[in-house]
């Protein structure tokens, strides 16, 4: 394996790299939301989470087809805390920084989602097994708030945070 110092500029670099991949990506994202006239919430709920995470859905799928649901439970759910927990307090702070106004101030809609999707989970993570139903319903799940998502509109007055 990497010594410790290389390990760590190797990680520097994967970090540097991988900010200017995410400046790219925001950048071409907002021509193609003006292009495609989809809503930006739409874009920033669902298209990003699933590019942002390929790598992590990727294991899940893999190590759940090898008859390891805890350890794919685990991944899914974790990546999911993790972002919760940790990287979305942590961008507000960062933005605050920056000078950008950001907040966890969540419309009811999305605060509805929101709580929706915990339970369903909590629900189904909840024995510790799962099976094809379980796996069906969250991806119907996922569908709705999708398509909800999608047919918001890009008008400013289109937005699901007027329904306050």
């Amino acid at each position: 394996g990497l010594e410790r110092p290389a390990a760590a500029v190797l990680l520097g670099i994967a970090t540097v790299t991988t900010s200017f991949a995410t400046d790219y990506l925001i950048d071409a994202l907002k021509g193609t939301i003006d292009k495609w006239k989809v809503s930006r919430e739409f874009v920033g709920i669902i298209l990003l989470p699933i590019i942002g995470n390929a790598a992590e859905h990727y294991t899940a799928i893999t190590v759940a087809m090898r008859n390891k649901m805890d350890l794919s439970l685990g991944v899914a759910a974790g990546s999911s805390c993790q972002m919760a927990l940790l990287v979305t307090p942590f961008t507000v702070l960062v933005g605050w920084g920056f000078g950008a106004e950001m907040t966890l101030n969540f419309h009811a809609f999305q605060l509805a989602v929101l709580l929706f999707a915990v339970f369903l989970v909590t629900t189904i993570l909840n024995n510790g097994t799962s099976n094809w139903l379980e796996g069906y319903m969250l991806l119907i799940t996922y569908l709705v708030v999708g398509l909800v998502y999608f047919f918001e509109g890009t008008d400013d007055d289109a937005s699901l945070a007027s329904l306050d």
